[in-house]
């Protein structure tokens, strides 16, 4: 995102001393101006640096850069801290934007002083994933039949992701994550599916079907953030301007066109939520069917 790389730029600056604390920032309009963009995308980066401390409004001066006073120093700073910073960046601005030098920024420290507590991003990713999947847990005594439990983890999944949606960016099914938490989820639907009686191999192609529908659906949020945040078009908008692509795409394609005409007139949202429960019951049916349980 532009006003993003923008913010960086000025962090950079500010890094290497070439903007010192109490020094003025170019204002909105030259900023617009030197990146070629609009002043609400410039105005945009500015309000990010004023949120994580790094610049401050002066009556009469504009923005200016914040004394060290201001932003705090490295003292007290814990490793707990810094993934939950890490995690409010990546919730905000997707985990595209997240960046060390970021929650450094954020937290109003030195460039490199999250390195005392994380080799680099991946790690530091990989703490915030943990950290994350372990908010939410299960009944130390689970109580229902096969089906129930496995509803019940899959809507816990589920909400996790919707707070925070990057966790299904971070990698593909077939590179599981050794993350200790998500072992939790893990282990509440393993236990769940093998009162199916199958054997390891179906127990586990199991477990990686009913997580995927999970992960499957959850990957559209953030994509979804991005699309917003990107073009400024919301759901509807976006649809409103496809209308006429859509039909004409449809064209000589009676099945097609026979639903677009039926949905014009009864109308249509497409809710994520409902399309996940919708999978999830039809899923939960076809292990019902295929193991007589």
């Amino acid at each position: 995102m532009k006003y993003v790389a923008i913010a960086d730029q000025l962090r950079d600056r500010i890094a290497r001393g070439e903007l010192p604390p109490g020094a003025r920032v170019p204002s909105t309009r030259r900023l617009a101006a030197d990146h070629g963009v609009a002043m609400a995308t410039a105005a945009k980066a500015l309000a990010l640096l004023s949120q994580e401390g790094v610049v401050r409004a002066e009556p009469r001066s504009g923005t200016v850069v914040a004394g060290r006073e201001r932003r705090g120093g490295p003292r007290g700073l814990t490793r707990e801290q810094l993934v939950r910073t890490a995690i409010a960046i990546a919730d905000a601005e997707g985990l595209g934007a997240l960046s060390m030098r970021g929650v450094a920024a954020r937290l109003g420290v030195a460039a490199m002083a999250p390195y005392r507590y994380v080799r680099g991003r991946d790690e530091l990713v990989l703490l915030m994933a943990d950290a994350a999947f372990g908010e939410r847990g299960y009944p130390a005594k689970p109580s229902g039949d096969w089906r129930a439990r496995l509803t019940l983890g899959g809507r816990t999944l589920w909400s996790l992701h919707k707070r925070h949606p990057w966790l299904a960016q971070l990698g593909p099914i077939t590179r599981p994550l050794p993350l200790r938490n998500l072992a939790v989820h893990g282990e509440w639907a393993l236990s769940a599916l093998a009162e199916l009686g199958v054997d390891a191999t179906t127990l586990c192609n199991l477990h990686v079907l009913f997580f995927s529908h999970v992960q499957g659906m959850a990957v559209h949020l953030e994509r979804e953030q991005h699309a917003l945040a990107s073009s400024g078009l919301t759901e509807d908008d976006w649809i409103d301007r496809q209308g006429a692509a859509v039909t004409a795409m449809a064209a000589g394609h009676p099945t097609f066109t026979r639903m677009l005409a039926d949905l014009a007139e009864t109308g249509y949202d497409l809710v994520l939520d409902d399309l996940f429960e919708s999978g999830l019951r039809a899923l939960l049916d076809g292990l019902a069917l295929r193991y007589g349980r």
